[in-house]
């Protein structure tokens, strides 16, 4: 049997004093005595009085919760977006409701919809296609709405130097010797995959060296561990070739490094690579994205390039609350140099 829910009327009845006292106790509590409020909020806790904050939302006209729409919360960048998002939301008492897309059009439009029923405060989206008709129906709805990892034109959004994190990727392997790269990239319809290819290619041609002769690139549909290993197995693949170290059969692979679309790709590409007895870096040297907590942690911890993903969801937040006229804010990526990638390690 469910319980029923205590009202302010009832608080009221057994402490003695008006529903407008224990209304100022909840929204106005500096009206209220000491004495008188420590008396109501005492009683409260005796009934076991809970704010009913839907009741609330329709008598002020606001609601406290936001709306969060990541790609994929099983992706620890997502998990630390999250954790930004959170961290600010909290410093005005908000909450969030997150959930994801997985990639997947429909289900965005529709937790986008469901999220506009329920008449939150605002959203937070990782679009994974053109949302700009679902950002003019927020808009008509008069639900603020900024794009994380996003560049829009017809939202607020807040995003990273994509262009810029892949080329520190390609230059210090370039740095580091090596002249055939491998670069397992992402769904082609995706920004952040388009701009990392562009960064990659722009790295090339800044040594003065042939994209074409240098970059082999393969592209997966989903940025996963598994589909890291598909990857990294398409570019083995096209090498055609063993050799035979001892009595083991090893793949010849027609990269000597390999650059991947985040570090989940690249977590499956050192597993399809360490499968083919193939060892890092001595054999391939493996460059991911993202930098996510496992990265420095792998056996071989693994070069990364580091988003600040905490920053990209608090600015985000903040861009909602206090309608900041940024149309849009981007940040610098950062390379995080491992044993993964350097020249020292390999034989």
């Amino acid at each position: 049997m469910t319980a029923k829910r205590v009202r302010i009327r009832e608080v009221a009845e057994r402490a003695g004093v008006s529903t407008g006292t224990v209304s100022n106790v909840l929204n106005h509590p500096e009206a209220v005595s000491e004495t008188t409020r420590t008396h109501i909020l005492a009683v409260m806790r005796d009934l076991n009085f809970v704010r009913d904050a839907s009741a609330r939302q329709l008598r002020v006209g606001e609601s406290q919760t936001v709306g969060v729409i990541v790609r994929d919360l099983s992706n620890p960048f997502y998990m630390e977006l999250a954790r930004g998002i959170e961290d600010r939301l909290a410093q005005d008492n908000c909450l969030m409701m997150v959930c994801s897309s997985d990639e997947d059009p429909d289900r965005e439009s529709r937790y986008i919809r469901l999220f506009a029923e329920q008449g939150v405060r605002g959203m937070l989206i990782t679009p994974f296609r053109d949302t700009s008709e679902q950002i003019e129906m927020l808009d008509t709805l008069h639900i603020p709405t900024v794009l994380l990892d996003a560049l829009s034109t017809t939202a607020q959004s807040v995003s990273v130097d994509h262009v810029d994190g892949a080329r520190q990727a390609i230059r210090h392997l370039l740095d580091q010797g090596h002249r055939r790269i491998g670069f397992i990239n992402g769904p082609p319809e995706l920004r952040p995959c388009q701009e990392r290819a562009a960064g990659a290619a722009q790295a090339i041609e800044e040594y003065g060296l042939d994209v074409a002769e240098v970059l082999v690139t393969t592209a997966v549909g989903t940025m996963s561990t598994d589909s890291g290993q598909e990857g990294m197995a398409k570019l083995l693949a096209s090498g055609g070739a063993t050799r035979t170290t001892g009595l083991v059969a090893r793949a010849v692979c027609p990269v000597t490094a390999v650059f991947c679309i985040n570090d989940f790709v690249a977590i499956g590409a050192l597993r399809e690579l360490r499968r083919h007895g193939l060892v890092v870096p001595t054999d391939v040297a493996v460059v991911g994205y993202d930098d996510i907590i496992f990265a420095r942690e792998m056996m071989v911890p693994l070069t990364s390039v580091r988003q600040p993903m905490h920053d990209l969801g608090w600015t985000a937040v903040e861009m909602l609350l206090t309608g900041q006229p940024a149309k849009h804010v981007s940040f610098q990526p950062q390379l995080i140099v491992r044993a993964s990638s350097l020249a020292d390690q390999r034989g």
